[in-house]
């Protein structure tokens, strides 16, 4: 097979990772940019989105169609409501103060991370995609007749991952609808610029950050219920998540949405690329030899603001 072709499939398999990168990351960054607050077990929530995903489909047993159709509503929900009582039981508790809020997701982190081991299990398990009919990818090639189209052998990809790709778009259309066309958006926007004025204004800055770290979480947990049918769920899954988001944050500007978004697409589709060519290794190498020139050339990101 020529290069072209696996050079298409390899920036598929990309695609796929950049889209479910972009939603756990986009979640981080909503968190920072309006709470700025460094959320260290975003990871875990993550991970229990995919858990609770298997939870929820083996419980329908024989109907994999429709327990993964639940758990793609419901798993994010339940998800972000344990966010929201975290938020409010623990992080208002100490005042969203930097170096507490810290500790304290570390200290949810390990919670998550150890309730789920003794409830779950050490086994990591595959939940049924709801659709998976491999798709053949076409290709051109230059005859006497000009150029034509033909399908190599094995270069394909399911549809499932096409689906996965159009779903983590659609929702990031609809976060960048929420945040800029609508009167919640208005309140978190106006919460992320100046704190005290939006209470000035009697905008419930209190209520808004537990909605946004909810939020969050719901994000994180929704890319993991659609991810784990191409994985599998695994306690300790939420390691690489946390650590590729926190790298996308990095380098599209703390905070910036549109950043976030675009440094997932970079991410991924060189992960996907190098993985195929190279080694997962040398990508995740790359990835953070990126960041460290970043924060020495530009260290507020791509599109974010240098703070005074």
């Amino acid at each position: 097979m020529d290069f072209g072709p696996y050079l298409m499939l390899a920036t598929l398999e990309g695609a796929v990772t950049a889209a479910v990168l972009a939603l756990t990351a986009s979640g981080l960054a909503l968190v920072f940019g309006i709470m700025r607050v460094v959320n260290v077990a975003h990871g875990e929530f993550f991970m229990l989105g995919a858990v609770l995903a298997w939870w929820v489909t083996d419980l329908m047993g024989a109907t994999p169609v429709l327990g993964f159709a639940i758990a793609l509503v419901v798993v994010p929900l339940m998800v972000a409501a344990l966010a929201t009582f975290a938020d409010m039981t623990i992080l208002k508790r100490i005042n969203y103060d930097p170096e507490r809020t810290i500790v304290a997701t570390i200290g949810i982190l390990y919670i998550l991370q150890q309730v789920t081991l003794m409830t779950y299990g050490p086994d990591a398990r595959p939940v049924t995609a709801p659709f998976n009919t491999r798709l053949a990818l076409p290709w051109f090639e230059r005859t006497e007749d000009g150029i034509s189209l033909y399908w190599p052998w094995g270069l394909s990809i399911t549809s499932y991952k096409l689906a996965v790709i159009g779903a983590a778009g659609g929702v990031l259309l609809g976060l960048w609808a929420v945040m800029k066309r609508s009167r919640l958006g208005l309140m978190m926007r106006a919460t992320e610029q100046d704190r005290e004025m939006a209470l000035a204004f009697g905008i419930p800055v209190e209520r808004i950050y537990a909605l946004v770290f909810g939020m969050g979480a719901g994000l994180a947990a929704l890319a993991a219920v659609l991810v784990v049918p191409i994985q599998q769920a695994h306690y300790l899954m939420g390691g690489d998540p946390l650590l590729l988001s926190f790298i996308v944050v990095i380098i599209g500007g703390l905070g910036s949405l549109p950043g976030t978004v675009l440094a997932a697409l970079l991410i991924g589709l060189s992960d996907g690329i190098i993985s195929v060519f190279f080694s997962p290794t040398l990508a995740k190498i790359l990835a953070t030899l990126l960041v460290a020139m970043l924060l020495v050339f530009r260290p507020q990101g791509m599109f974010g603001e240098r703070r005074l």
